[in-house]
């Protein structure tokens, strides 16, 4: 990716310039990885057994353990590397929570985290064709983040994003027994997984409602989750519930900052729900999208 800066018409190019070291991005990334992968920092050179992680992290989203790892080096296997490092948290869950609570001061407990929603990141100025082409399944839990550092003291941080594919790393899984064990315990979800259930009368709105929320702008990302499908800026503006006669959005807002003259909301600010925020609209194939996505929009921009 090329970057410019400008003034008035003209355009300069930006230089990248090099990491000298892993630790270089290792140090940067930990430093900001709220803001970078909305996660919590838990532990720095975490090692167990024979193995040694760059990082670990906590995504209270999905109440979830991340482990990440930096290269500057190309050759290195993303799947070997991920799922050996994902078998090792399976296999080890109370050290993982232990190191939690010692180093976070806090008390999480073996129920409180969705084993299921664990997953690895790599971090790199680039990866490799062949490392690119080993993401590509729909139920992959590793990602893969490309790092840019600028001359104007500007770091990019870019996730690879595969081509859509209906294929699984369960064909992978019949030749290695780590890869089986993991993918039967960790699952990734598709916005497909959270329609299959549903009436065709709520397919055709989740997907009008989906298009209407794209053109709210070029930002605009999906996230599908155990329990919701994200739409995403800066961070969560609406998650989407799929059930079988409506959909449930709820607006990442706090509770009395969102104009609603209709009063179609429901106030969960103190009750239990999902999603994120304090309101809750339940949305059926006969409502008015026009007003829904005033609302929408709103907390679009708040959180964009």
């Amino acid at each position: 990716m090329v970057l410019f800066s400008i003034k008035g018409d003209k355009l300069k190019k930006i230089h990248r310039i090099d990491f000298r070291l892993e630790k270089d991005i290792q140090k940067i990334t930990e430093q900001n990885i709220g803001a970078i992968f909305g996660l919590d920092f838990v532990k720095s050179e975490f090692q167990l057994n024979d193995l040694r992680m760059d990082s670990l992290a906590f995504d209270k989203e999905t109440k979830s353990f991340v482990i990440l790892e930096y290269k500057k080096s190309s050759n290195f296997s993303v799947i070997d590397q991920g799922y050996a490092y994902l078998a090792l948290l399976l296999n080890n869950k109370a050290d993982f929570i232990l190191e939690y609570n010692e180093s976070k001061d806090d008390s999480l407990g073996k129920k409180d985290v969705d084993w299921s929603q664990s997953r690895v990141i790599f971090v790199s100025p680039q990866f490799t064709k062949y490392q690119r082409q080993a993401i590509e399944f729909k139920d992959l839990p590793i990602e893969l983040w490309e790092v840019t550092k600028y001359k104007n003291e500007t770091v990019l941080f870019n996730q690879l994003q595969a081509p859509k594919s209906s294929e699984s790393i369960s064909k992978v899984s019949q030749k290695s027994d780590i890869v089986k064990k993991v993918s039967d315990e960790v699952k990734v979800y598709t916005e497909e997984d959270h329609l299959k259930t549903t009436s065709d009368d709520v397919r055709e709105l989740y997907d009008e409602l989906k298009e209407r929320i794209y053109n709210l702008g070029d930002t605009v990302e999906i996230k599908p989750y155990k329990i919701y499908i994200a739409f995403k800026s800066n961070t969560n503006f609406a998650d989407i519930g799929i059930q079988k006669n409506q959909i449930k959005i709820w607006l990442n807002l706090r509770n009395g900052t969102l104009d609603d003259p209709k009063e179609i909301t429901r106030d969960v600010s103190n009750v239990g729900h999902y999603g994120n925020g304090d309101y809750e609209i339940s949305v059926k194939p006969s409502d008015d999208l026009d007003y829904l996505m005033t609302l929408i929009s709103q907390s679009y921009k708040i959180n964009s």
